[in-house]
């Protein structure tokens, strides 16, 4: 059973999600061109878009991806 967290943890989550494809979509990419450019599944940046648990290597992979620092996605 996942650890419970509280409701500011699901929101920055969220927060994360929304500037990973608002970046995506600035750069006029696919979540297809993101995967493949992070080297990453598909599966995996859709449930980072949608705000869902994630790892850091992910997000890292994802910042490297975008051509921005983890700490634009961070916020």
């Amino acid at each position: 059973m996942p650890p419970h967290h509280p409701p500011w943890v699901a929101d920055a989550r969220r927060a994360i999600g929304d500037r990973i494809r608002l970046r995506r979509i600035q750069l006029g990419w696919t979540q297809q061109r993101l995967w493949e450019t992070a080297e990453l599944t598909r599966n995996t940046v859709q449930r980072m878009e949608a705000g869902e648990e994630m790892k850091i290597s992910h997000l890292l992979r994802v910042a490297e991806a975008l051509r921005v620092h983890v700490r634009d996605l961070l916020g």
